[in-house]
């Protein structure tokens, strides 16, 4: 196992070194900021208008759920282990100043998001059964000429399936088994086991029934988190400025060693900022796309729009909470960073103690539920990611059997090593932002094309208003 783990590692710090993937998302989301105006910016009002307010589009246009079920579902995916866990051991391993490198693939992150979700609507078809496909596998084979976009979206639609099971399948399993396990001494046994009815009951349902639950969990979730880390923050409120001004200065000069952190070099927390923000909101991968493409809507621009306040809530809010709240309570240089949720929970536990000694176990108990609620959700929304993936591949009848080999895989990841499968889950996530990534540059001028049409039209603002369809 240990040979596994070394040979794990040194193909993740490759593909997550300083002269592959990290350069490669960073001036992408730069890229395509800069090509679009700066439009995550000057459409984010409108764009949370369109998600939380308006929340679906008007009645008879293709798809199967609605934008706003859609974008649960994408949040569904992306608000889990990555906002507590992978967040926590960012911090823990690349100091403060990672949170600054998080919130620089988060912002760029939103148009590169905002750019997955127009394709995916876009070059999104009809599958066997009548429900929408769509994401990189398809905008990268319509949509570039030749062999090239074949091969392209042969790439993701491969690694994306097998990448399921890593980033939304066994990471959460084994980090909610392992909560549960520190905090109620519940075996990882009987935690898979439940896991296992919960996921099958609703992911054998398909895109609906996953988009239904999503709907109605995720909101919840994510209100109650952000209520308890802000009450932390409330308390710690005088030693806000002093964190962040932490934060931008060690992304810039490294962090010294003291307490138990052991200190880290700027490369490590730009390393740890980028790998785990990406864990986190996912932009860069695809699966925005894949989310967006089943939602009814006849404009893929305003989807997309809706689509990208998805990395804005995950990482612009929910992931800075956590954060903010591991480095005001000063867990971050005392604690070794082994699990991040666990780091997580000792901040918790030590801003809830200074209200009132009763108040810390809470810290424990907020952040064992959390992961148990963000967890299964993410794997509910990673199984439609993958069973797309494997529709592409071989079709329709691929799918049924892919959802059971999910549920069983949920058992697996409940049991083993925790540091196996964060090294599988990287891996797996950069071999499928490779081929998207590369699609994204190349279709870029698709992307800018159809965002100035939508927006010269005077009637924009109204959902309602009739605007040519763009799609292909």
């Amino acid at each position: 196992m240990e040979q596994l783990q070394d040979i794990l590692g040194l193909i993740s710090e490759i593909i997550w070194g300083p002269w592959v993937l990290i350069p490669l998302l960073l001036l992408t989301g730069l890229f395509l900021t800069v090509r679009l105006g700066l439009l995550q910016f000057t459409k984010l009002f409108h764009a949370l208008w369109l998600a939380l307010i308006r929340r679906k589009e008007k009645d008879g246009v293709a798809g199967d759920i609605s934008h706003y079920q859609a974008l649960s579902t994408a949040l569904a995916a992306t608000v889990g282990v990555g906002n507590i866990a992978g967040a926590g051991l960012a911090i823990g391993i690349g100091g403060p100043g990672a949170l600054f490198w998080m919130w620089m693939t988060g912002l760029v992150g939103m148009a590169t998001k905002y750019s997955e979700a127009l394709l995916g609507v876009k070059y999104r078809r009809t599958d066997a059964a009548g429900e929408q496909s769509g994401g990189p596998m398809f905008y990268l084979r319509n949509g570039l000429p030749g062999g090239l976009g074949t091969t392209l979206g042969m790439l993701f639609a491969v690694f994306g399936a097998i990448a399921a099971f890593g980033i939304g399948n066994g990471t959460q399993a084994n980090t909610v088994a392992a909560q549960l396990e520190s905090v109620w001494n519940v075996p990882p046994l009987w935690s898979g086991i439940a896991m296992m009815v919960v996921v099958g009951v609703v992911i054998l349902g398909g895109i609906k029934s996953i988009g239904r639950v999503a709907a109605g969990v995720v909101p919840i979730m994510i209100v109650l988190y952000i209520g308890i880390t802000l009450l932390v923050l409330i308390v710690h409120v005088g030693d806000i400025p002093a964190a962040l001004a932490l934060v931008v200065t060690d992304a810039f000069t490294g962090t010294a060693a003291t307490g138990g952190f052991v200190g880290s070099t700027v490369l490590i927390a730009i390393q740890m900022g980028v790998a785990r923000g990406i864990f986190s909101n996912e932009s860069g991968l695809g699966t925005g796309g894949i989310a967006a493409a089943s939602a009814k809507t006849d404009q893929p621009v305003r989807q997309a729009m809706v689509s990208m306040t998805q990395t804005f809530i995950d990482t612009i809010i929910v992931v800075t909470m956590t954060c903010m709240v591991i480095i005001v309570t000063g867990v971050w240089s005392v604690e070794e960073a082994e699990d991040g949720s666990l780091l997580t929970s000792q901040a918790l536990a030590e801003g809830l103690s200074t209200i009132s000694p009763a108040l810390a176990p809470w810290g424990e108990y907020s952040v064992a539920l959390a992961v148990m609620t963000f967890a299964i959700t993410t794997v509910f929304g990673w199984s439609y990611f993958g069973e797309r993936c494997m529709d592409f591949l071989i079709g329709r009848v691929a799918v049924v059997p892919y959802r059971i080999v999910f549920v069983l895989v949920v058992f697996i990841g409940a049991t083993v090593s925790l540091d196996t499968i964060w090294l599988f889950s990287d891996i797996a996530n950069g071999l499928m932002a490779l081929p998207n990534l590369i699609g994204l540059l190349l279709l870029s001028p698709v992307v800018a094309a159809e965002t100035k049409k939508y927006f010269a039209n005077p009637n924009w603002k109204d959902p309602d208003a009739p605007i040519p369809d763009v799609r292909a």
